[in-house]
């Protein structure tokens, strides 16, 4: 009895360690996003004074300065920050996923290289082929348009690795099989059959995709020039380059909340399939 009552008070000690670092972690994590809204309710003077808990009184005022500055496109970069980023988290998972399929599924000779090759590319970082691709582009006549930005996100490695890691675990190739038997051919197959079983990896992989391509500024930068082209990232750039004289930090605050507010409101709509999506694909069968 004594020996039962010492296990439990261990188990009881140790689950409050676990919840006091938790509790820590989460602290740290939200900390930042507590600071940006702080700040994006003061003024410049007030934030350069220093930190402060408290928020201000300047919300409104920020929010009315972006908007009315005729130099910085808001709502064409929120648009084109949408228009890009909903476009790439609904083709990346996609087509990466037909990949994968193709991988788990079919037996053929360079099946073995063919995937080795694969994750050879997500070793390359796009700093590398940039210059290339950005000529490449200038050739086709497609600098200061969404395509480049959006076309190349069909060919995503590290997307592709993570859906064949869940096929491996979730997708069993006798319904595959069974689909066959039944008449269905491998389009319809792979549409009505297989992509039920991967909505929750098709979850995680769009709201990944979605916030690496919001908050992408190397690539739009290469390619977009024209001012009512550029997206959210970008403008964030111009705003913090702007004149010593002219800059306002309060704006910068404002227009990073405008950036990361959709993203936060995306996660917490798909944050329960994002949880399911992650668990499953890290577990091979």
């Amino acid at each position: 009895m004594k020996k039962t009552q010492e296990n439990t008070s261990s188990l009881f000690i140790q689950r409050i360690i676990c919840y006091i670092v938790l509790i820590f972690i989460t602290i740290l994590c939200l900390f930042s996003f507590y600071i940006l809204f702080i700040n994006s309710t003061r003024n410049h003077a007030a934030i350069q004074s220093g930190f402060s808990f408290l928020p201000g009184k300047s919300f409104f005022n920020n929010f009315k300065n972006v908007m009315s500055d005729a130099n910085l496109p808001v709502i064409s970069g929120i648009r084109n920050s949408l228009l890009i980023a909903g476009a790439c988290a609904i083709i990346c998972p996609y087509f990466s996923a037909m990949t994968a399929y193709a991988i788990h599924c079919y037996d053929f000779k360079i099946k073995k290289a063919a995937f080795t090759f694969i994750l050879m590319i997500m070793m390359v970082p796009a700093q590398v082929s940039a210059l290339g691709f950005v000529r490449l582009m200038r050739s086709f006549q497609l600098m200061d348009t969404f395509w480049p930005l959006i076309i190349p996100t069909i060919a995503a490695p590290v997307t592709f690795f993570f859906m064949k890691q869940y096929m491996d675990s979730a997708l069993p190739l006798e319904i595959v099989e069974a689909a066959r038997i039944d008449g269905s051919n491998e389009f319809r197959t792979f549409n009505r059959v297989v992509m039920p079983i991967l909505k929750p990896a098709f979850s995680v992989q769009a709201i990944f995709t979605f916030t690496g391509t919001w908050n992408n500024y190397f690539m739009p930068s290469l390619i977009i020039n024209k001012m009512q082209l550029k997206t959210l990232p970008i403008l964030i750039a111009q705003l913090r380059g702007a004149d010593f004289m002219k800059f306002d930090i309060a704006k910068v605050y404002m227009l990073v909340f405008f950036a990361i507010f959709p993203v936060i409101i995306v996660y917490l709509i798909l944050s329960k399939n994002i949880v399911q999506g992650v668990a499953l694909g890290a577990v091979k069968g």
